[in-house]
Formats: structure tokens, C-alpha cells, sequence
């Protein structure tokens, strides 16, 4: 069975940095890709990042320089650097396993985590 757990939300204040953690076990497909989303409230999901467990990376353009993914693959943990946070980066933050595509679509993966809050105060 396929489990996703994604934590490391929290509050912090504008300019704060927060790590996401997202740990998978049970996916005997390889290769698979790990995403990022967030979700606002009134809002679609959107695709953040995504890794490959290759290493290779998509970003979403407006996140660059802000956010940074990593992982270790032994752990099947991967994590999620964000810095420089701002308030509109508020939201609930999933993970999400499977094959990624398209990388950025909600519908390219099969198997989420339960969502981690993030909230950052002006």
C-alpha cells in the first residue's frame, strides 16, 4: 500500500523559511516522480515543483531563487526549502507521487499526502 506523509508546515513571519517534508513507502513503480502543490483557499491547486528520483527537477517559474527541492532517496524522503516567504505563499502544501505528467497537473499523480499548512503573517 502506497503512503505519502508530507509535514514541516507551520506559521512564520514574511522573510521566514520553512522545510516540508515529504516521505513515501510502499510504490514499487520506478521510476516515479515526487510533486509539491499548494492549495488556497477559493483557489486551483497549483503545481509547484517536481522531482524525479533521477534528480531532475521542474520548477514553477515565479518560484525560482525562492524555493528548492532536495532528496534522499534511501529515506524515500524529499523536501521542500522555502525562503523568503511571503504571505500569498499561504496555503495548504500537499505531496504527491506518481508518474508526473504532465508535472504541474494535480491529475499526474496518483497518491497524495494529507497536506501541511503553511501560514506566513505580514
Amino acid at each position: 500500500q502506497v503512503r505519502v506523509e508530507d509535514s514541516g508546515g507551520g506559521s512564520v513571519q514574511a522573510g521566514g523559511s520553512l522545510r516540508l517534508s515529504c516521505k513515501t513507502s510502499g510504490y514499487t513503480s520506478i521510476p516515479y516522480c515526487t510533486g509539491w502543490f499548494r492549495q488556497a483557499p477559493g483557489k486551483e491547486r497549483e503545481g509547484l515543483v517536481v522531482i524525479g528520483r533521477d534528480g531532475t527537477t521542474n520548477f514553477a517559474d515565479s518560484l525560482r531563487g525562492r524555493f528548492s527541492v532536495s532528496q534522499d532517496n534511501a529515506k524515500d524522503t524529499v523536501y521542500l526549502q522555502m525562503n523568503s516567504l511571503k504571505p500569498e505563499d499561504t496555503a495548504m502544501y500537499y505531496c504527491a507521487a506518481g508518474f508526473g505528467y504532465p508535472w504541474y497537473s494535480p491529475a499526474g499523480y496518483n497518491y497524495w499526502g494529507q497536506g501541511t499548512q503553511v501560514t506566513v503573517s505580514s
